[in-house]
Formats: C-alpha cells, sequence, structure tokens
C-alpha cells in the first residue's frame, strides 16, 4: 500500500488508462499498481477464466482519500461510494473470512491458510452528553428511558452516572462522534412527531433585505400582468451563447450533455427553447419569464489543484479561488409570442408584438419605482428596426424588442418573438431606498396632439425627450400614440405623433398656456432634430 509516484499510470478493469495522481493510494505487487486503493481494481490483475489462484485482501481506507480519487478520475464505483461514507473499520477479518467461505461452498475451491493479518489500535471515542441535552437541541420532550434504550438500540455501550451519559458508538457507526450526532439518533429514532411545531417570531428589523423586496415586487408585477415565471437550465451550446452576446463564455470541465457545455451569459435562449418546446405540444400563446443568474467569465485563469477537502486553504488559496469565480449578476428576461388576447365574438385575436415587451419592460420599472427609458439601437439577435436598449437615469439596464427572423427561425420558430432582458442587480443599485407615491393632482389637465415630420433614422425616443425638456414643467406626461410612413410624407421621412397632457400644481391651465409650452417644445425639436409641424 503505497502513495503513486509522479508519472505513474494504470489499467483500470473498465480498459482506460489513466495517469495517477501523487495523493492517489494504490494496491501494488513487485512489478507496480495492481489497483487505485478503494476505487476500482487493475486490468493487469483480473480474474479470468484462467485464473486458479486468487489472494483476498480486506481493508479500510480513508473516505476523504478514497472520495477525492474517485472524483479525480471521474470513476464512481461500488466500493468508492461505501469507502466514502466510511465503513466499519473492524469488520475486514469477518469479511475476508465470509468471502473464502463462499469460494470454498459455491466456487469449490481450497483454502490455503497462509495470509497476514495488519490492525492499528483506534481509539474508542467516548462522549459525554447531559441525559436532557436532547430535549434543549431539538425542543422536545423525551424521556430519560427513551434515551438510553435509543442509543442503546443502534450499538452504543451507554453508562448513566446521575444526569450524565457516557456513550461509546459502535465500531459500525463513524457519524457519531458528537452529542448532537447522539441527539439527532435520539430524535430520527423516537420520531419526528414528537417535535412541537412552532411558528418563530423574527425579531424587529429582521424581515426581507431590500433587495428581496424588490425580487418580490418585480416577480409579482410580471406574474400579475400574465407571464407565466419557468425555471430552465443554465447550460446552452456554443452557437446559443453567441446569439445576443459575443466574447469567451465558462466552460464546464464535465458537462452532463457533450452539446451543451457552456453556462449561460444570457436567460433568453433557455426561454426561446422553452417556447418552442410549448409550440411543440400545441401551446400556441406563450408568455413567460425567468429570473435568475448568468455566468460571464472573469480575467482571472481556472484553479487546476484544489485545495485538500479536510484542511482549511490558506488566505492566498482562497482568494485565487474567489478571484477565479465567474461574475453572476442576476438578470430577468422574458420571451412572448402567439397572440396576447384571444379572437372573441365580437373582437379579433390581438397578437404580440414588440410594444408587449415594452409594456412588461415599464412594469418592472414601476415595481422598482424608477421611469425608464429606451434607446433605439441594432442589437445582436435583436430585429434592426424593432429593438431598443432600457436606459433608467441614463445608466443602460438591459434590451428589449423583437427576435431577428433568422434567430426565431432557428430555433423552428415561423411567428413574431417578443423579448426583453434587464439586469436586476442594475436595477437594484438605481432604486430609490424607500417607494414615494406620486403626487395626486387636482387641478384639471389640458390635453393637445403634436404630430412632428422627422428623418426616419431618428428615434421616437429622442424626439420625446426633446419635447419633455422644451415644454417644461407644466408637460406632465407625453406619449408616442402614432408612427406614419406613406402616402403625404416625403421619402426618407416619418410622422411621429404625440399625446400631451399639461397641468399645474396650483392653478387650471388655460389652452393658451399649453399651446405656449407645446410651441417652446417645437421650437428645441427643429432646432435638434430639424423637426416640421405636420400640415
Amino acid at each position: 500500500m503505497r502513495r503513486a509516484l509522479q508519472g505513474e499510470s494504470i489499467e483500470t478493469l473498465d480498459g482506460k488508462e489513466r495517469a495517477l495522481h501523487v495523493e492517489d493510494l494504490l494496491i501494488c505487487d513487485q512489478s507496480g499498481p495492481i489497483g487505485i486503493a478503494g476505487v476500482m481494481g487493475g486490468a493487469r490483475t483480473e480474474v479470468s477464466e484462467s485464473t486458479k489462484n486468487v489472494i483476498l485482501e480486506a481493508a479500510n481506507f480513508d473516505p476523504i482519500s478514497i472520495a477525492r480519487s474517485a472524483r479525480r478520475h471521474k470513476l464512481p464505483s461500488e466500493a468508492s461510494k461505501r469507502f466514502e461514507r466510511g465503513v466499519d473499520p473492524l469488520v475486514g477479518r469477518i469479511a475476508a473470512a465470509r468471502a473464502a467461505q463462499l469460494l470454498v461452498e459455491l466456487a469449490g475451491g481450497r483454502v490455503d491458510g497462509t495470509g497476514a493479518d495488519f490492525t492499528t489500535e483506534q481509539p474508542v471515542p467516548k462522549i459525554v452528553m447531559s441525559l436532557t441535552f436532547p430535549n434543549t437541541l431539538v425542543g422536545a420532550d423525551f424521556s430519560a428511558e427513551e434515551v438510553v434504550s435509543t442509543l442503546r438500540s443502534i450499538g452504543c455501550e451507554v453508562e448513566l452516572s446521575g444526569e450524565l451519559l457516557t456513550v461509546v458508538p459502535p465500531s459500525w457507526r463513524p457519524d457519531l462522534r458528537h452529542k448532537t450526532d447522539l441527539a439527532e439518533e435520539v430524535a430520527r429514532l423516537v420520531g419526528y412527531d414528537k417535535i412541537p411545531v412552532r411558528l418563530p417570531v423574527a425579531p424587529p428589523g429582521r424581515g426581507l433585505t431590500r433587495r428581496q423586496q424588490l425580487r418580490r415586487r418585480v416577480l409579482a408585477s410580471l406574474s400579475g400582468a400574465g407571464i407565466t415565471e419557468v425555471l430552465n437550465y443554465p447550460f446552452l451550446s456554443e452557437q446559443q451563447n453567441q446569439i445576443f452576446t459575443s466574447g469567451e463564455s465558462v466552460r464546464l470541465e464535465n458537462p452532463l450533455q457533450g452539446e451543451f457545455p457552456e453556462l449561460r451569459k444570457s436567460l433568453l435562449p433557455g426561454l426561446i427553447v422553452a417556447a418552442q418546446r410549448n409550440l411543440s405540444r400545441s401551446n400556441l400563446d406563450v408568455a413567460i419569464f425567468e429570473e435568475g443568474s448568468v455566468f460571464l467569465p472573469t480575467d482571472s485563469a481556472a484553479v487546476a489543484q484544489l485545495p485538500v477537502g479536510n484542511l482549511r486553504p490558506e488566505k492566498s488559496m482562497l482568494e485565487k479561488l474567489n478571484s477565479s469565480i465567474p461574475d453572476q449578476p442576476r438578470m430577468i428576461a422574458a420571451v412572448m409570442l402567439g397572440s396576447w388576447l384571444g379572437q372573441g365574438p365580437s373582437f379579433g385575436a390581438q397578437p404580440v408584438s414588440y410594444a408587449h415587451a415594452v409594456s412588461a419592460v415599464m412594469l418592472v420599472a414601476k415595481a422598482a419605482g424608477l421611469q425608464a427609458e429606451l434607446e433605439q439601437a441594432q442589437i445582436p439577435g435583436f430585429h434592426p428596426g424593432r429593438a431598443g436598449y432600457v436606459l433608467v437615469d441614463g445608466v443602460r439596464v438591459g434590451m428589449v424588442g423583437e427576435l431577428h427572423p433568422s434567430v426565431a427561425k432557428s430555433f423552428h420558430i415561423s411567428q413574431a418573438v417578443a423579448a426583453f432582458e434587464l439586469n436586476l442587480d442594475s436595477i437594484h443599485e438605481l432604486a430609490p431606498e424607500v417607494l414615494q407615491a406620486s403626487e395626486l393632482r387636482v387641478m384639471t389637465a389640458a390635453t393637445q396632439d403634436l404630430s412632428l415630420v422627422v428623418d426616419r433614422v431618428i428615434s421616437a425616443a429622442e424626439v420625446a425627450k426633446t419635447i419633455t425638456e422644451g415644454a417644461g414643467e407644466l408637460l406632465e406626461s407625453v406619449a408616442l400614440v402614432d408612427d406614419y410612413r406613406g402616402q403625404g410624407i416625403a421619402e426618407g421621412k416619418k410622422s411621429l405623433t404625440f399625446s400631451l397632457v399639461f397641468r399645474a400644481s396650483d392653478r387650471t391651465l388655460t389652452q393658451q398656456e399649453a399651446s405656449a409650452a407645446r410651441d417652446a417644445a417645437v421650437a428645441l425639436a427643429n432646432q435638434r432634430h430639424g423637426a416640421e409641424l405636420r400640415a
């Protein structure tokens, strides 16, 4: 029995050549290794039809050493599963004798009688425990007789001296090493039903954190709007991971499925796959969202040499391990397709469009107490004219729009797909500490519509922002109600119609005051964007 040497290898019973690690425990003969101890034997000493002489070996191995070897070689075996959980250190001699007896009885064998035995004296752990300790720890009322009889029923030697118990666990229970282990056994065997149910009262100030409250509000707002929450696997293929993001990805050393070797950088591919699965099962109207982490690679290299499992790593090793962990921001994303509103007796079906995704984004922003804006842009994976970034206080927190038809087609979806993805961590940082209710306006509002002709390359969001700035404090809200391109509008131009609401907090506005504010907005839009009033 020895540890492996540097550069040593062995062919195991499964026919694979395995490079050994210096921490692997080996069973050897004069010519070298014949088995990885407690994991798997070697092919060189495999029993075959021509085998005549067999040496029986029964040993006990350190659980941590066996577990690490089995995982290092990705070799879970019946032996390793047993040893890594711990076996009775005194059973080896009995097991070897029983195996020899079976070979004689069932296989016609003959016992030679030659053998050797080596054992080390194992200190017998003695656990001192108060009779009332199980009651104190568990919160139940176990009698002294129940405690003592339960421990003796599992093979423990129990001595009672007043209120103290001295307990010696049996050799086949290596998990009993502390008085809390004994209390757990008492609770398990006497019955968990004896433990009373008490609802704990949280101390003041120990409720949900601000981040947890924000998450609940956001998820409740989307589910309340009719979008169903789902949970997808975080594993993607290389092609799926490059649809919405570029660059390197976090690859798995041992992926569960070879075709999905990477951790996701976006929630959208998993949602699209879920939507496609619904379509294949004739669920034609889909609106689903997911909240979860994505995994972004860091500049630090992966740590190949992991610390020993039974020792606390040094500070430098912990820093190296922590720096190699990928960034894992929390995201929220949704995918919608089909009909948002089904056909009725007096109305037709309302198909899903990117406007529904925009509305969902505004719901999320409102739940966080924020005001979101859109910035039209060309985003990978999205339709070039129907997508944009989501901004909060000038900070980009996500994207929204309609998926590119080629992306939808690659997932076997032939209809328009609306989607969005937001960074919940960024939203949390921008959200106010306390949500404040908006002021209740009591004065009468004045409404006006404004149609401006601008170049097609100018986004409606830019024009709306300019109108808000030019109209001043009297403008309460501005909303785009029409985007017209056609007869009567010059080539390369478009007509944007906005609904404006004006209101003052201390008086009823006149139409003249509202018109003056509107004219100021038109003047600024003309100056910045060359906007002209539509005739």
